[in-house]
């Protein structure tokens, strides 16, 4: 289990170094223009998601987000050990994507974010956001596994622009934002509902997965 655990370290390490350091890039060059940054910022995301998941699916499944595990663990198909070695491995590897990020841009390593991110309009982006992510993966899996990668990176590419949050669609994600003062970051009072949003959207997910794929969406 411990080559699975460090994949999920790792590979959540790798997507904040993609998010927060892509967003910080993007300001410094893009003028102000924050259509051009997000754009960038997607982008980034998106190619990273697609290395890594890739790079780590036959290792760990590459969830990389806890509520993936989650909903893994709440189907039966993850052991509660293993769903809570790989939540914890996905949160402390995001925080260290961030402290690593912010060494190469040669700023603060330990910051908290002042970007508000609060509201209806976000709430609802992120109950969405995080719906559709499950959606791909356990679609995914009952239709063309192999295109899971691809399905997702694209997702979450398109997401940045569909949803007002710009789809965070994951609790390890919005902690470790909370902790990076950039383009990218969430002020950390917002998190929690951030984060219940989340939850709720992967519990929705779970019932549509259910109700359109029954068991062959299984891992």
């Amino acid at each position: 289990m411990k080559h699975a655990v460090f994949a999920e370290f790792l590979g959540t390490s790798f997507l904040l170094v993609a998010v927060v350091g892509s967003g910080i890039m993007a300001e410094t060059l893009a003028g102000g223009n924050i259509a051009l940054a997000l754009l960038a910022n997607a982008i980034a995301t998106g190619c990273m998601l697609y290395c890594i998941i890739t790079l780590f699916g036959a290792i760990s499944g590459a969830h990389f987000n806890p509520i993936v595990t989650l909903a893994f663990l709440l189907r039966g198909d993850l052991p509660i050990t293993r769903a809570g070695a790989f939540i914890a491995a996905q949160i402390i590897g995001a925080i260290a994507g961030v402290i690593l990020t912010h060494a190469m841009f040669d700023q603060t390593l330990f910051q908290l974010s002042q970007t508000p991110r609060s509201g209806g309009p976000l709430w609802v982006s992120e109950i969405f956001a995080s719906f559709g992510l499950l959606l791909i993966i356990f679609g995914g899996l009952a239709q063309n596994s192999k295109a899971i990668a691809a399905m997702v990176a694209l997702y979450i590419t398109g997401a940045y622009w569909f949803t007002a949050s710009t789809s965070f669609a994951n609790p390890a994600v919005s902690i470790a934002r909370a902790l990076s003062d950039s383009f990218a970051g969430i002020y950390p009072a917002h998190v929690p509902m951030f984060i219940l949003c989340q939850l709720i959207g992967m519990v929705l997910a779970l019932w549509g997965v259910r109700a359109i794929f029954g068991r062959a969406s299984s891992g």
